[in-house]
């Protein structure tokens, strides 16, 4: 007899017991999203603890820019992300309090005025002490290459973050440098989280339009400054893709916001609305000498076109 079969008085038995274990299992998960909303909520009003705001204090001198209005805010995302994520150390390393806090403060710059919860594509950071060696395979035709890379950090599609502690140090040492790889990272992430959620688009379709024609437009500007060997304040690297330039126009809206806005308005505009910050007016440092990173930093899709393509940063 078929499983929904009708009756003068219904469904058979076993479709009742099917609906009520469906019905059983939908009520099942939306408690707990519910419950899991609830418990955000609360993590989110409560503020960090004197200890860890010392620490912040001292690894994380970016966060000093910030608005008194804003710091609520960010200690919210601390607590959620910390609650929300499992750090696992590599190489040897053991995660402590300060590293949780460093890289969490970092990330959850760039979702201040998202309301959590954020950061769904993932579950894991894993931390390697020193720039890690990660193997590549490459194609050329019918040949397979295999070469061995150096990363300060990368982004899996839909899996963890890894990142090398000593240049998450570095890159927070100097708030001035445009080098974050936490930053970098995150924006990677935060651009797969848009691209996996178009029913909650960070931007509207006319914001969605302004982006990635101001966008398009500066990447392959800023691409043929290279090419003619001019001198450009933003990373080489960032001409790999247009996944990487938006993240490398990430550090530099958050650590050189004033020289981003005063080279390239209409970019910094750009990000100003897709942050809903504006950095470029936050008390600011002296800008440290641009660096490039010394190792690779990875890629996912910001909204761009699917052709575009993914590079990572190397260091042969």
């Amino acid at each position: 007899m078929p499983l929904f079969s009708l009756r003068r008085d219904g469904l058979t038995s076993p479709a009742w017991l099917v609906l009520a274990l469906l019905a059983a299992a939908g009520a099942g998960w939306l408690g707990r999203r519910a419950w899991r909303r609830r418990r955000l909520a609360r993590l989110f009003a409560r503020p960090l603890p004197a200890f860890a705001r010392d620490i912040l204090a001292r690894r994380a001198p970016l966060l000093a820019r910030l608005p008194a209005e804003l710091k609520p805010r960010l200690e919210g995302h601390v607590q959620c992300f910390l609650a929300e994520k499992t750090f696992v150390g590599c190489g040897g390393l053991v995660v402590d309090d300060e590293m949780r806090l460093t890289i969490a403060a970092h990330a959850s710059l760039l979702v201040l005025h998202r309301d959590p919860p954020v950061w769904r594509s993932f579950s894991t950071v894993l931390v390697y002490p020193e720039s890690f060696v990660a193997p590549e395979v490459e194609y050329d035709g019918p040949v397979e290459i295999h070469r061995r890379h150096v990363r300060a950090g990368e982004s899996w599609p839909r899996g963890p973050v890894v990142l090398s502690w000593a240049d998450v140090l570095e890159g927070a040492a100097d708030p001035g440098d445009g080098y974050n790889v936490v930053l970098h990272e995150f924006a990677h992430k935060l651009d797969e989280e848009y691209a996996e959620q178009p029913d909650k688009p960070l931007l509207d379709p006319a914001g969605r339009a302004r982006w990635l024609r101001v966008l398009s437009r500066e990447f392959e500007r800023f691409r043929r400054r290279l090419e003619e060997g001019q001198e450009d304040f933003i990373d080489e690297y960032a001409a790999l893709s247009p996944a990487e330039f938006f993240a490398i126009l990430t550090e530099l809206f958050f650590e050189r916001g004033a020289e981003l806005r005063r080279r390239l308005p209409e970019l910094y505009e750009q990000l100003a609305a897709f942050y809903r910050l504006d950095p470029a007016s936050w008390e600011t440092f002296p800008s440290g000498k641009p660096r490039s990173a010394s190792a690779v930093r990875c890629t996912e899709t910001l909204p761009t076109p699917a052709n575009w393509p993914h590079r990572c940063r190397r260091r042969e």
